[in-house]
């Protein structure tokens, strides 16, 4: 009988035992799931005429040219004069919250373009807040905020 109660609770421990190894794989893989790569995102956000487009990175420059456009028409509308030509590149970081809104962050310029054309920052700010809402980036089916750089040129003649 001694015999029979010791092998019971020998088995008893063994199984117990196993058990608990089979737990922690399951915990694992519930970890590895929980790992997000926040510097990309699933889907790009997108204007009205993007949206059709399925293709990830047609989309992404679907975007971009768009937002280019858009810019590029609001600041056509101001007549800027300066002394001497200008071709550079300002960099625009913006930001796309999750509602889809605009945001400007931030406008890296040269000096020389920023005692050429000191509105420019003004006039970029305005560009960035007319620009229309649209249907912000996505990752794992909810809608995140964004950062980006959009180079843009400045060429002007005297």
């Amino acid at each position: 009988m001694f015999l029979r109660i010791l092998f019971f609770l020998c088995a008893l421990i063994f199984i117990t035992s196993c058990d608990k190894f089979s737990f922690s794989k399951k915990e694992s893989r519930q970890a590895i799931d929980t790992i997000v790569d926040f510097s990309s995102v699933d889907t790009y956000p997108s204007f009205k005429i993007c949206d059709s487009i399925i293709n990830k990175d047609r989309k992404a420059n679907c975007f971009r040219t768009t937002v280019h456009q858009k810019i590029g028409k609001e600041l056509a509308y101001y007549k800027l004069t300066t002394k001497d030509s200008i071709n550079a590149v300002v960099t625009v970081a913006i930001i796309i919250n999750s509602k889809g809104e605009f945001q400007l962050e931030s406008i890296e310029s040269s000096e020389n373009i920023k005692n050429q054309i000191p509105k420019l920052d003004s006039l970029l700010k305005v560009s960035i807040k007319n620009l229309p809402k649209i249907y912000p980036a996505i990752k794992r089916g909810i809608p995140v905020t964004t950062k980006y750089q959009l180079p843009v040129r400045i060429q002007l003649r005297e």
